[in-house]
């Protein structure tokens, strides 16, 4: 008290009355149990990495079905393992659907023919380096271009509407055919119509050259024009309207041959491609484009990667949510009542959790006959799939049944029903619904591995999956080893992201963290 009496009395003054402060209602608005979560859940960096990638995931699954220009259906047996291709690098040496190729000559002339024939170059650029050492040419080989030529039959009808298509945007389609006698015996296809030069050796697949070290055509000719190949009267091949041959005799090239069912053209796959989509099929593809490349059956990954994940992500949170409600109501009324009760709902779920999915499904595919996959791989993961959620859930009414708050809800009366739903359920929401969560990636991954091995097939008609992508890409790991790759990567940042996105969850609903600033 001795400091306060040596304080000056001049220091001392009257306080007004409006200078009297009092104490004052809170302005602060209470937070709700949600968003009290949701703040949580966003300090947890992690975690909130893993819920964009898995917006981005499910974006992906969602959009890119609508906006591609193919579907899960589509195939081409000319594009098979087609190499991924964006027209952002195209001009660049990554991911412009070239391959880097060393070959000998015959081989690379083979490929930088095609494109002194047509202008599509199969060799990048026309560009290559020889290599004296080796004796080998070192190119980029496109894989939209290698196909080249080949040989097709049309109708009438048809050869006329495709003429008809030449003299209207100027692409030349149809090209000057090779005699039989000339085209190569190869052992894999003696039809090759990429032949269309002078060639030598027993299986005439040797090519000559000729002083300056150009192919030598061997086109097919005709004294008449239009006569030996069914009236062809559309663009003809740059430079050529009837020439002197070396019998002095006037001829022109012919573009078709007939035959008992109309005409035999050669054609250039890649323009024919275009035209037969976008004049005769109208089914929106507009040329040979795939971002993540094709398949081994000449499907494009990209769609069906894209209509895979949609359909994991829809089968994996129906599976999750029928899981969820039976296994929180199952659980739910073993922890509550406890007692015989449990003992006997607990033996009936160590009995169904003791048999094996794998029988499960091969029991249900063999009594089931030829119904759907999908209801069978439904059916195995529900009647296991509910188990560990009912587990989970038990072991959270017996940690919160009696506790105060709970025993106090008993003495004022509240029924069994509002007990369990009104204090306890709440409590124990948290660690259901991070359990819940943890069950999609589960549930994709099994069906990934189910269809990676064969036991379940859900390649059909319009419906994929990315364990199929997988499985598809399996024999072609060598050669094309994207087909397992991008499905690969997409199963990878699935499972980690989910992963964090749990952990997450499992902190922001935890209610004894309620209003924590951790």
């Amino acid at each position: 008290m001795e400091q306060y009496t040596q304080i000056p009395k001049e220091k001392f003054e009257f306080a007004e009355k409006k200078d009297v402060s009092h104490d004052k209602s809170l302005q602060t608005k209470p937070r709700s149990y949600l968003r009290d979560a949701f703040s949580r859940f966003c300090k947890n960096k992690g975690s909130v990495v893993g819920a964009i990638i898995i917006i981005c995931l499910v974006l992906f699954a969602i959009i890119v079905p609508f906006c591609t220009q193919y579907t899960v259906s589509y195939q081409d047996s000319y594009y098979t393992t087609t190499l991924p291709k964006l027209h952002l690098f195209e001009n660049t040496s990554f991911w412009d659907g070239c391959e880097e190729k060393a070959s000998g000559k015959t081989s690379f002339l083979y490929y930088f023919a095609m494109g002194e024939e047509t202008g599509h170059n199969a060799v990048k650029n026309q560009k290559y380096t020889y290599s004296e050492e080796t004796g080998l040419y070192t190119y980029r080989l496109d894989s939209y271009q290698k196909n080249g030529m080949i040989y097709k039959n049309f109708s009438r009808e048809e050869y006329e509407a495709l003429q008809q298509y030449q003299l209207d945007s100027g692409k030349q389609v149809i090209y000057p055919m090779v005699p039989v006698k000339s085209r190569p015996q190869a052992q894999q296809d003696s039809n090759d119509a990429n032949y269309y030069f002078q060639t030598s050796g027993s299986n005439k697949t040797q090519i000559v050259l000729d002083e300056e070290g150009k192919v030598i055509p061997v086109y097919e000719t005709w004294p008449v024009k239009g006569e030996r190949d069914n009236g062809y009267h559309s663009l003809r091949i740059e430079g050529e309207d009837g020439f002197v041959n070396a019998e002095g005799e006037t001829v022109w090239y012919s573009y078709a041959r007939r035959t008992s069912s109309g005409v035999e053209c050669r054609i250039n796959y890649y323009e024919y491609y275009i035209y037969n989509h976008t004049q005769v099929l109208k089914d929106g593809i507009t040329e040979p484009y795939f971002v993540f490349g094709t398949t081994g059956s000449g499907q494009d990954i990209l769609t069906c990667l894209a209509s895979g994940a949609r359909f994991s992500f829809l089968f994996a949170i129906a599976v999750a949510v029928v899981n969820l409600v039976v296994g929180a109501i199952y659980g739910a009324i073993e922890g509550y009542y406890g007692g015989k009760i449990d003992l006997v709902m607990e033996r009936i779920s160590d009995i169904l959790s003791a048999v094996p999915t794998m029988i499960i499904i091969t029991l249900l595919k063999l009594h089931m006959g030829g119904s759907s996959q999908i209801l069978v791989l439904f059916i195995a993961f529900f009647l296991t799939g509910w188990i560990s959620m009912a587990s989970s859930t038990r072991m959270q009414f017996y940690r919160f049944k009696n506790q105060e708050y709970v025993l106090a809800a008993r003495t004022l009366g509240a029924r069994d029903r509002r007990v369990i739903w009104k204090h306890i359920f709440p409590n124990a929401i948290g660690t259901l619904i991070t359990g819940c969560a943890l069950i999609i990636p589960s549930m994709i991954y099994s069906e990934t591995s189910l269809s990676y091995l064969g036991i379940i097939n859900l390649s059909s008609g319009s419906i994929t999956s990315v364990g199929t992508l997988i499985a598809a890409g399996q024999s072609s790991l060598a050669t094309a080893p994207f087909i397992t790759m991008f499905p690969s990567v997409f199963l990878i940042l699935l499972m980690l992201s989910f992963n964090l996105f749990g952990n997450g969850l499992r902190d922001a609903f935890n209610p004894t963290l309620r209003g924590s600033e951790g």
